[in-house]
C-alpha cells in the first residue's frame, strides 16, 4: 500500500530568502502551507548556507551579526523544510 504524500517543492537559496523575508511572497505562502502539511518543501544545505551568508552579512548592529549561531540553528530546525 502506498502512503499519501502532499505535493513537494524544492527551494533554492533565493526561494528561502523570499519565503522568510517576504511575507506576501509565493514562497512565504508555501512555507505556511508546509506548516499545515498541505505541501512538502525540500532544500539542499547550500540553500541554507546562502541564507546564512545573507543574514550574517546584512543584519548587523555595530558591525556584529544580529543573530547568533544558536538562534539561526534553532530557526533552521523550526522550519517545515526537509533538508537534503
Amino acid at each position: 500500500m502506498m502512503e499519501w504524500r502532499p505535493p513537494g517543492y524544492r527551494f533554492t537559496a533565493k526561494d528561502l530568502v523570499k519565503g522568510l523575508c517576504g511575507e506576501d511572497s509565493d514562497e512565504s505562502k508555501l512555507i505556511m502551507a508546509a506548516v499545515y502539511g498541505k505541501v512538502e518543501i525540500f532544500a539542499d544545505s547550500t540553500a541554507w548556507n546562502g541564507f546564512l551568508w545573507l543574514v550574517m552579512n546584512t543584519f548587523k548592529v555595530e558591525g556584529k551579526p544580529l543573530y547568533s549561531g544558536t538562534e539561526l540553528g534553532a530557526l533552521k530546525q523550526s522550519l517545515p523544510i526537509v533538508w537534503l
